[in-house]
Order: C-alpha cells, then structure tokens, then sequence
C-alpha cells in the first residue's frame, strides 16, 4: 500500500500541473486528515490520487473546450471582422465609383453650360448686329423717303417737282442766250481789231 503512496509534487509532476494547481485540488478531497510518510511530508492514497487526476483532467478538458471556444470565437470574430472589412472595402469602392461617376457628370454638366453661354453670348451678339442692321436700314429708308419729293399742290397748281424743272428750263435758256451773246460778241471784236490796225496803216 506505501508503493502506492504518493507526494502531491510526485503526483503534479505525472500528471504535468503545478505543485500549487495539485494542492489546490487537495482541498476538495472527501476527507481532511491527510497520511503523512516518514519524513512528515503529505503522501495521498489511490483513491485521493484518482480524485484529484480526475478533477485535473476534468479542468483540463474543461479548460481544452473552452480554448477551443475561444479559439473558435476568436476565428469567427476574425472572419466577422474579415467580413466588415471586405464589406467597408466593397461599399467604399461604390462611394469611390460613384464619386467618379460625378466627377464624370459634373464635367459633362459644365461642358453643356460652358456651351450654353456661349450660344447665349453668340445670340446676344446676333441680336445686337440685328438690332443695328435694323437701325441702319430704318436711317436709310427715311434718308430715301427724305429724298423722294412728294407732291404738294401749290397755289397756281404747279407741283415742287415742275417748278424746280421750270427754273431748269429758265436757266438753260439763260445759258444759251449768254452763248449767242459771247458769239455774237466774237463777231464783232475781229472787225474792230482790223479797223484799229488799218487806222494805225493810215496814220
């Protein structure tokens, strides 16, 4: 039976605890008064042996299962957390392309309002020339209405436009009686140079 006796560090070191992890168990044996060896130091029988191993590998498994729980946890946290990030990953690639795609349209939008005003600003150009031309030709038409003569009776029934032809015809005729006379005078002034130079013979 003393072969079977054990110390509490024999029996930690076999099944691979602590010495203090082993006493810890001790305490919850069924019976407090401990067998001590020889040399007074506290030795447990098989069935205390038996105890404490079972309690030891109880924990074990216990503490096996709630590693692998938490392994487990920790892969799950880890593939959630995987999981959020490829989701943050994916939603700020679409915020990513739909900013590029406003960019994109935002562009377009300027380009179409750019060309706007400059159609705008080529109308108002044009409109402005039309508003000219039609200015322009308004003065011509009342410059060429201010040169058509119109008929107005006058007292003795003659219109503007025959009296300025009679003064037409009176100043012709004045031009032609001026002619004859010039003629008329151009006949007369060799005669008289010709009695001046025979006189002058004769004196």
């Amino acid at each position: 039976m003393s072969e079977k006796l054990k110390t509490i560090k024999e029996l930690a070191d076999e099944l691979g605890v602590s010495k203090q992890n082993l006493q810890y168990h001790v305490k919850f044996l069924p019976t407090k008064k401990r067998q001590k060896n020889e040399s007074g130091i506290v030795v447990l029988n098989i069935e205390e042996q038996m105890f404490i191993s079972g309690r030891i590998k109880k924990n074990k498994a216990k503490d096996i299962n709630d590693e692998t729980k938490k392994g487990q946890k920790n892969i799950n946290d880890e593939t959630k957390k995987r999981q959020k990030n490829n989701d943050v990953f994916a939603f700020n690639n679409h915020l990513l392309k739909e900013i590029i795609d406003l960019k994109e349209v935002n562009k377009q939008l300027l380009e179409s309002q750019k060309q706007t005003q400059n159609l705008l600003d080529q109308q108002q150009r044009l409109a402005l020339q039309d508003k000219k031309l039609l200015e322009e030709y308004k003065a011509e038409i009342n410059d060429l209405k201010a040169l058509k003569m119109p008929q107005e009776d006058m007292k003795d029934g003659s219109s503007i436009r025959g009296e300025a032809q009679e003064e037409i015809v009176r100043l012709k005729a004045q031009l032609k009686l001026s002619e004859e006379e010039r003629n008329k005078a151009k006949e007369k002034e060799p005669v008289k140079t010709e009695s001046k130079k025979w006189w002058k013979f004769w004196k």
